[in-house]
């Protein structure tokens, strides 16, 4: 490429090295460990079971969680989590933190074998967040008075 103003220039790599523009995230992820945040999810929500996304809650919210720290303006933009390379190979580690040795090995194959995505689509978030509407509680509204609605069950765990 070629050199702009500043006194650098972009170097193309054909090598897939892994590298990654999301470097700073995984120490949320290790804060959200050990601070309990994960753990706090698991305990807390069960939306994602009752609704079979094939997501876990915790998955779900540290997606979103981490598509905040790293700027994303709306669910779409989880897009740019799933394709940064070295993030998504984090990711992948993680998912297997604390798993048992065999089993670790077992599931870093078939990993290998199969693209797997490694946060939930836009749509599947979308799905997700419709848990906590709460339509009976919206149905209450009165235009152009300020209104606050009763929490829906899952809203009151997250």
């Amino acid at each position: 490429m070629t050199q702009g103003v500043l006194p650098f220039q972009y170097e193309v790599s054909a090598a897939a090295c892994g590298m990654t523009a999301l470097a700073g995230l995984p120490a949320y992820l290790d804060l959200a460990a050990v601070s309990g945040l994960t753990g706090a999810i698991r305990h807390h929500l069960k939306v994602g079971a009752e609704r079979q996304q094939g997501w876990t809650d915790e998955q779900v919210i540290m997606s979103l969680v981490l598509l905040n720290l790293a700027g994303g303006d709306c669910v779409n933009d989880l897009k740019v989590l799933e394709g940064d390379e070295g993030f998504a190979r984090v990711l992948r580690r993680v998912e297997l933190h604390g798993q048992p040795r065999k089993e670790r090995r077992v599931l870093e194959r078939g990993l290998a074998k199969a693209r797997r995505r490694v946060v939930p689509s836009p749509s599947a978030v979308f799905r997700y967040l419709g848990a906590f509407h709460h339509a009976e509680e919206e149905a209450k509204r009165v235009a152009g008075k300020a209104f606050i609605p009763a929490p829906s069950e899952a809203l009151q765990g997250l």
